[in-house]
């Protein structure tokens, strides 16, 4: 068991594990799962029956296909892929930065708020956020699927409280007005497949500036 309260719907895992999830989506999923070991878990399970059911739809393999994969063996090993290791970002989302947080190339997305877009797929967004301690993001609902992960520090809002690793799944029904905890600043990877809708003017205004 893990200390993280706040996980992935099983329908998010199935999803992830079958390969239908937008670009930024999968990226929030394996982020949530390189630190939850329950979400680990279970996205195994669901690995393994998938796999299960390829075993039993697949085609009988040609008679050359163990010489023709020796052969693209024998063309060289690809390189080892380096492991970014960063107190703050978990390793996908180190790979799309570029490094650690220290590579993060902030933009300033209003008072006490920083973000930076990440280059996914167009179907969904997928933004870092940096929110300093004790300010509260603009009351906000959703016209899709938000999912908050925290990578640094902590917040708050009406689904509870949610710290290092906990993720939020916020689908249309929720409005709420997430408040980063005193202490730390609050660092969230935050994904989107559609525009929130705010309450109040300045931040609708916001929205194609800063394409929330």
């Amino acid at each position: 068991m893990t200390d993280i309260k706040h996980h992935l719907t099983d329908s998010l895992l199935m999803a992830y594990s079958a390969g239908t999830l937008p670009e930024a989506f999968n990226l929030a999923v394996a982020a949530h799962v390189s630190l939850c070991a329950d979400c680990r878990a279970t996205l195994e399970g669901f690995d393994a029956v998938g796999g299960a059911l390829l075993d039993e739809a697949r085609e009988p393999l040609a008679d050359d296909s163990l010489a023709k994969t020796m052969a693209l063996i024998g063309q060289g090993a690809p390189a080892v892929r380096q492991i970014r290791v960063d107190p703050v970002l978990p390793g996908p989302v180190a790979d799309y930065v570029g490094g650690g947080i220290e590579a993060v190339r902030w933009r300033p997305a209003g008072i006490g708020v920083r973000q930076a877009i990440l280059p996914t797929s167009s179907s969904a967004t997928a933004r870092l956020l940096h929110i300093k301690a004790g300010v509260a993001v603009p009351d906000h609902g959703h016209r899709g699927t938000e999912l908050t992960l925290v990578l640094q520090g902590a917040f708050s809002d009406e689904d509870g409280h949610f710290k290092r690793g906990d993720i939020e799944v916020a689908t249309e029904a929720v409005e709420h007005t997430p408040i980063a905890d005193t202490g730390d600043d609050c660092i969230c990877l935050a994904v989107t497949d559609a525009p929130l809708r705010f309450k109040s003017l300045i931040p609708r205004l916001a929205q194609p500036l800063f394409r929330i």
